[in-house]
């Protein structure tokens, strides 16, 4: 094609010939930019694991037999099926009976393959992407699932879904349907590398379904889905079956090649863990995932654990572990000042509570980005100094020396020297010792309370407690119900909560829902500190529009030095497996995932 233009320019004027070749440019690219190479998979950076030849993900048996039923337990109660709006709190499992269009691998750290979308085109600026729907997919009610169906839903969960939605997908400029298999979503710029596979993992939605209903409404309407599994049965608040869709149009795609191996999945519901916990141990139902080491350490025992009727396993995860902590509610005065938040994270005896209350299972949340190279250790790299240096006269000056170091005892109980010096700090602060109580300059005393919806946090919280009580600090411990807890917590209605951040190798556009001044006043969002800092905001751009892994690492590192010196959130702990156990009646793939637990790839049988 070049030869031939320049041979047809040959004794033309060189104007005549530069004004051609720009119509012919502009001819090519119209419509948007400059297509790129069909892909049957995304990732953040072009690496992909499996080729387009793929039949399978690495860990499941592909010939695993299907039927039988995994009965798990739910804390709480339920009263929506929506699990898109603020609005109630929704099924477990309800996420099952949709399918979204493009599958998460768990063998990698962020990658996705073809589900409802077969293949994408990613533009070379990254400014846009296409998706190709299936020509098979289908919801559950046999109508054929369409560009049409895409937009709708991205434009719904935009209008009348979370607010969060709002600002994950703050930097998508646009969604078209280019024709009934093509969906295009343009963006603001190509600098955002993890744009397109964000809306990749978008739930597709019925437009024929949803159109005259009120999606913002939250009931028990049973909503039609396109995956594996579909709403049976329910008692509402109490239990809710799903079943295996006989005729699942995806059931043969790689992705789902021996997963959803289950015929039915059914979730109890407890209002008492204590009571969950015995309901397993005697046969009510078949799987449990434990997060609490006394648990771990004392009730799992009895002679069907000896005799092998359950088996009790840790299976060690690559999952970056984010952050789990008391959160203080900056909004309240008393929070508000940087150094009353270190005083009372001084207050706190952690490694007490591991040796006394843990049994030392647990490891300390030591960053914002836990147990993964993600994490601020150390003195800031040169090239964190550079992103840092615009807010020097914002920050402390901790920041620029030295990544935080939380504070440690000898485990033995005695917390003096640390509670010396969180004394010190209320005092900096303009608080003082009245009467053996903390007042401020009016004389009124630091009173607050720490919300929990987990009766069992209340061991962990009664010693801090009680050391609080020694600096004159006085805590109102309150324990409520799911449903009042998640209400508190998306008006902001707390002065301390116990909440979890979760983090993945590849942190993105949802910074900015955890951390962004922008959605410190919006209810619901995870912005639970009310952070608002310039330098936050910043740093969170920075992240999100890294343009290689070097960068990534790098403003996340700067960023999770200006969080921890922020003392926004009382770190607890992690631990690094998953801690299972499960009635003998299953059997597993040879591989476990490094990034997943893999339960909808276990069958029944031995």
């Amino acid at each position: 094609m070049k030869l031939k233009f320049i041979s047809f320019c040959f004794g033309k004027t060189r104007l005549f010939c530069l004004i051609l070749f720009s119509f012919l440019l502009v001819v090519a690219t119209a419509g948007g930019a400059v297509a790129g190479p069909l892909r049957h998979g995304l990732s953040m950076y072009g690496d992909l694991k499996y080729s387009a030849e793929f039949k399978h993900f690495d860990y499941v048996n592909p010939e695993a037999p299907k039927g039988g039923t995994l009965r798990q337990a739910a804390i709480g109660t339920f009263d929506t099926f929506n699990d898109f709006i603020l609005k109630g709190v929704s099924a477990a499992g309800i996420g099952m009976i949709y399918d979204t269009l493009m599958a998460k691998s768990d063998d990698e750290p962020f990658s996705e393959y073809g589900l409802i979308a077969e293949k994408a085109e990613v533009a070379p600026d990254r400014t846009s992407v296409v998706f190709f729907i299936n020509p098979q997919a289908r919801f559950h009610d046999g109508h054929k699932i369409s560009a049409a169906d895409v937009v709708f839903t991205f434009n719904l969960l935009l209008e009348k879904g979370q607010p969060m939605y709002k600002r994950y997908y703050a930097d998508v400029t646009g969604v078209e349907a280019l024709d009934e298999g093509r969906v295009k979503f343009s963006f603001k710029d190509g600098s955002n590398r993890e744009l397109p596979l964000i809306v990749g993992q978008l739930v597709v939605l019925p437009r024929h379904f949803w159109k005259d209903k009120e999606f913002d409404h939250a009931d028990l309407t049973v909503p039609l889905g396109s995956g594996p599994y579909r709403v049976k049965s329910f008692v509402a608040g109490k239990s809710i079956t799903y079943e295996r869709v006989a005729d699942y149009w995806a059931a043969d795609l790689p992705v789902n090649k021996g997963r959803n191996n289950f015929a039915k999945l059914v979730f109890d519901y407890y209002r008492d863990a204590t009571v969950a916990l015995e309901a397993f141990k005697s046969g009510e139902y078949d799987f449990r995932l434990e997060n609490v080491s006394k648990n771990w350490a004392t009730l799992y025992k009895g002679p069907q654990f000896r005799d092998g009727r359950i088996i009790k396993k840790e299976i060690p995860h690559k999952i970056p572990q984010g952050i789990q902590g008391f959160v203080f509610n900056t909004r309240r005065s008393f929070f508000a000042d940087r150094r009353v938040r270190e005083a009372l994270i001084y207050a706190f005896d952690f490694e007490w509570s591991n040796k006394n209350l843990f049994y030392n299972q647990y490891t300390r949340c030591n960053s914002y980005f836990s147990n993964s190279e993600l994490a601020a250790i150390g003195p800031p790299s040169p090239a964190e100094i550079e992103l840092l240096k615009p807010f020097a006269k914002q920050l402390p000056a901790e920041v620029f020396k030295d990544s935080y170091h939380l504070p440690t005892t000898d485990g033995h109980g005695n917390n003096r020297r640390n509670l010396r010096r969180a004394a010190a700090l209320l005092k900096s602060a303009g608080w003082t010792i009245k009467n053996r109580k903390l007042v401020d300059k009016n004389g009124k005393p630091f009173h607050f309370e720490i919300l929990l919806m987990a009766p069992a946090f209340e061991r962990i919280v009664l010693p801090y407690k009680k050391n609080l009580a020694r600096l004159g600090v006085d805590v109102e411990v309150r324990v409520v119900d799911t449903a009042q807890y998640l209400n508190r917590v998306r008006k902001f209605d707390f002065d301390m909560v116990v909440w979890s951040f979760g983090q993945s190798e590849s942190p993105g556009n949802e910074q900015r829902y955890y951390w962004h001044s922008e959605v410190a006043d919006i209810p619901g969002s995870r912005n639970l500190a009310g952070i608002k800092s310039p330098a936050v905001d910043a740093l969170v751009e920075k992240v999100i529009h890294a343009q290689d892994r070097k960068s990534l690492i790098t403003a996340t590192r700067a960023l999770d030095r200006v969080l921890e010196w922020g003392f926004y959130v009382m770190p607890h702990w992690y631990v690094s497996s998953f801690r299972i156990a499960y009635w003998n009646k299953f059997a597993q793939p040879a591989i476990h995932p490094q990034y997943g637990l893999g339960l909808m790839t276990w069958w029944i049988g031995k």
